[in-house]
């Protein structure tokens, strides 16, 4: 596990990078408040995973899908989402088992149900700085 703190957006790259290194999993559990950051930090994850797509915010599609050289990855936003019947809905289970990056948006919903190894960032915005914890 480790932390950092950040002050600028620009620092994200940093984060980013040292995230791809320490991944061991296929599985990311992004947690913070709204506003905290989690799809900005996907954003410069997915481009230091080399993907030229676009990454926006999967908020009503609920999972974007991108290319890198490596295979895939599936970003997920499981906000809108009102019970654990409508995660399984949408096949998370086909994409998690699938071996390629998954990360996770508002994983309250189905964490408890997650049986794949995982690593978990959590962002925390107290307006000037974002304290992240990464395990």
């Amino acid at each position: 596990m480790w932390t950092a703190e950040i002050t600028s957006v620009e620092e994200w790259a940093d984060i980013a990078r040292r995230v791809a290194n320490d991944l061991k999993h296929s599985v990311l559990l992004l947690k913070g408040n709204l506003g905290a950051g989690k799809t900005t930090f996907t954003q410069y994850l997915v481009k230091t995973l080399e993907s030229k797509n676009e990454v926006t915010s999967p908020t009503y599609s609920i999972v974007n899908e991108y290319d890198i050289p490596k295979g895939k990855i599936y970003h997920f936003d499981l906000y809108r989402l009102n019970d654990l019947e409508e995660v399984y809905d949408l096949g998370i289970e086909e994409y998690l088992s699938n071996g390629f990056l998954s990360i996770i948006e508002w994983p309250e919903i189905y964490e408890d149900n997650l049986f794949e190894a995982y690593h978990e960032m959590e962002i925390a915005n107290s307006g000037k700085t974002r304290n992240i914890k990464f395990k």
